[in-house]
């Protein structure tokens, strides 16, 4: 919790707050993400449109950007060439004399992976969706409102999500992937590095949980029945938007990879109607009032930032499954 959410991943949509963009950072994430060819993978498509679209604000991160577009593009074509040619000689084994299971393995194999990335390569070339909204799931990157640390004004940057801890290296991170979550009651223990240090805000319109299906329909297991997962999308009934408390990190650079930022979501014990939808943990948000205090932590005590978490209005959340919203957007 919270393992998905829909962002803002619009930069523009910021600008409200008084946001600027981190061009900079931007473009780094889009040469870097190329390089290790996961333009695709980690950053949000819209996200990427707006890179691509960015020519009148930075010219270099938009040809970084199409550059890494592009990249993407030709990386699942050689990967659908490669594939079609496995199915093909599967195929010929199959229709031979002498037929194997390893033909009839590597032609379904083939098959499915070709649907996979034919699916991929007509995202990428699809529209991104409307409105600036996307959705983003740990691992990837989302854009984070920070104050920066030496000029003191409000900066958007692209961070991923799921947070490197102070002093972890990629093996511990391997070991502890769940630290996109930065659990309210843990925040002067396992978090006390970033925590009243580095304090962040991600905007949302809503949340996706993936709860067990007996729990939803308010149930016991049957003898014999087996824990089924669905995903309940949360919606505040206000339609506002939430600003959600997140802490940070930058990883300086090492070897090959340059230096990132990474951040985690605090979430609390959950409303009633969270917790009746079946799932233990909700997010917990910041009043647009207070986010400049949240975003200074140094100038306030443990007692006092613990105070603006509660000072925000949690809103009342509805909930769906997730593939009925989608049936009706």
């Amino acid at each position: 919790m919270c393992y998905s959410a829909q962002i803002w991943a619009d930069y523009r949509k910021f600008e409200r707050l008084g946001g600027k963009l981190s061009i900079a950072e931007y473009t780094k994430l889009a040469g870097w993400t190329k390089k290790k060819g996961n333009w695709t993978k980690v950053v949000p498509k819209v996200m990427r449109r707006s890179m691509l679209e960015a020519s009148s604000l930075s010219p270099e991160l938009a040809d970084e950007a199409a550059s890494a577009d592009a990249q993407g593009i030709t990386l699942l074509l050689d990967e659908i060439a490669a594939l079609e040619k496995r199915q093909a000689e599967a195929k010929e084994k199959l229709a031979s004399p002498k037929p194997t299971k390893k033909a009839e393995n590597d032609l379904r194999v083939s098959t499915n992976k070709i649907a996979a990335a034919k699916k991929k390569l007509e995202e990428i070339r699809s529209p991104a969706p409307s409105g600036g909204i996307d959705r983003i799931w740990p691992g990837q990157f989302a854009p984070i409102l920070i104050r920066d640390p030496e000029t003191g004004e409000r900066v958007v940057i692209p961070m991923r999500y799921r947070c490197r801890l102070p002093g972890w290296d990629v093996a511990k991170e391997t070991e502890k992937p769940g630290t996109y979550n930065a659990r309210r009651d843990k925040l002067t223990t396992v978090w006390k590095k970033v925590f009243g240090v580095h304090h962040g805000i991600m905007v949302v319109e809503r949340f996706y949980e993936s709860v067990n299906l007996h729990d939803l329909q308010h149930r016991d297991l049957v003898p014999g029945e087996r824990e089924q997962s669905v995903e309940i999308v949360f919606t505040p009934q206000t339609g506002e938007d939430l600003f959600v408390a997140c802490l940070w990190t930058y990883t300086e650079g090492s070897g090959d990879e340059p230096g990132f930022f990474s951040f985690a979501a605090i979430t609390d014990e959950p409303p009633p109607e969270v917790s009746d939808a079946g799932h233990d943990r909700c997010i917990v948000t910041v009043a647009e009032e207070n986010i400049d205090a949240w975003l200074n932590p140094t100038a306030s005590t443990p007692v006092v930032l613990n105070a603006l978490l509660d000072a925000a209005d949690r809103p009342y959340f509805e909930h769906e499954l997730a593939g009925a919203m989608k049936a009706t957007e």
